[in-house]
């Protein structure tokens, strides 16, 4: 049976998100997610002229097929994949997971050489294509946001959905006035951090990169980081799920992380040298995620939050930092959850989750819903 919903996603994915136009080659790659999205996307590119291709993916099949990777296989991947993103114009990836530990018996130094081997493809399709990914509800995913299927797939279709074009005058204020600032600083339970985004461009999130979407980012200068700061949402990266991160940074670099995964995270911040820089700093503020389920799509918009990210930047938002890895960490500064200050050159810009700033404070929870 068609799901109207299926229809309404997949026009905003190939019309707001990825604006697609006559004889554009898109590429559609879903993961472990229903046919009938797959084919609501075919539809509704060629209805705009586009030209569509399909990959489908399955999770236990790329788990087998990176449990024994070897270089003459990855080589022959990545220049496979390399040469068919080169011919595309726009790329739209609906991720879903039955098991989002799936990878996690994969040894970490295989998923380091996939990941190294692969990230041309990555880059090619982030820098020179019009992209959008979003993830597909499970039960695996409403399991870990606490609620029943039917009513995770009813939230996720109620946040997919959103009027992003009812944040732009607040993201474009938020805009500019992280780059018109120089020092940040952050407060809040076990975190005291400070850093520079002096002449570093930020970028606005509206539903045209990501969905869900709703957040500001920029990066900071990589040397300037000095402090400590703990991420209250738990994570997964690679497989293998981490609770309480703390990290402490000396001109920049993490100098000392721990977690409930000690040893696994240092392993991962020892991929590279830019893995222990940071490459991305933003504020979430999706009026709809509140909390969070360790799926980073959904948890980096939380609103109210920051993340801090080790590894590579974006040329978008670029400090220079060049990595393997790109790994959001997310704190949640609501009330409920500790609270905690964000200033931008001295002046206090967000407290506990709401910003204070009056062109600022349309991106508010309450003032989004108020604007429904």
């Amino acid at each position: 049976m068609r799901d109207d919903r299926f229809d309404k996603l997949a026009d905003i994915l190939t019309g707001y998100s990825t604006q697609l136009k006559r004889n554009e080659k898109v590429l559609i790659e879903t993961f472990d997610a229903p046919d009938e999205m797959t084919i609501a996307l075919i539809r509704a590119a060629r209805k705009r002229g586009a030209v569509p291709l399909v990959q489908l993916q399955r999770a236990t099949v790329s788990r087998e097929l990176a449990g024994e990777a070897e270089d003459s296989q990855l080589n022959f991947q990545a220049k496979h994949e390399l040469a068919r993103m080169k011919q595309m114009d726009a790329y739209i990836a609906i991720r879903g997971s039955h098991n989002i530990t799936e990878l996690s018996d994969v040894s970490p130094d295989r998923m380091k050489l996939i990941a190294r081997k692969m990230r041309p493809v990555q880059d090619q399709r982030v820098q020179k294509t019009k992209w959008v990914v979003l993830r597909w509800p499970t039960p695996a995913m409403a399991q870990l946001a606490g609620m029943s299927t039917e009513a995770f797939e009813d939230f996720f279709f109620e946040v997919c959905s959103l009027d992003y074009r009812k944040l732009a005058p607040g993201m474009k204020a938020l805009k500019r006035l992280m780059e018109k600032t120089d020092k940040v600083e952050i407060r809040g339970p076990g975190t005291e951090l400070r850093f520079s985004i002096k002449n570093i461009p930020a970028v606005l999130c509206g539903g045209d990169r990501n969905i869900p979407d709703g957040e500001v980012f920029t990066a900071p200068v990589r040397e300037s980081v000095d402090g400590f700061v703990t991420f209250n949402a738990p994570t997964i990266y690679q497989g293998t799920g981490f609770d309480n991160i703390r990290l402490e940074f000396e001109d920049g670099k993490i100098v000392k992380a721990t977690s409930n995964e000690t040893k696994k995270l240092n392993e991962v911040l020892d991929s590279d040298a830019g893995a222990r820089y940071i490459g991305e700093f933003s504020l979430g503020f999706n009026p709809y995620i509140l909390h969070q389920m360790r799926d980073i799509l959904f948890d980096e918009k939380i609103a109210g939050s920051f993340h801090f990210t080790p590894g590579q930047a974006y040329e978008t938002a670029d400090n220079g930092n060049r990595s393997q890895v790109h790994w959001d960490m997310v704190n949640i500064q609501r009330r409920e959850y500790g609270g905690g200050e964000i200033y931008f050159d001295g002046k206090l810009i967000r407290k506990s989750g709401e910003f204070v700033v009056p062109a600022v404070r349309s991106l508010n929870r309450a003032q989004l819903l108020k604007r429904k």
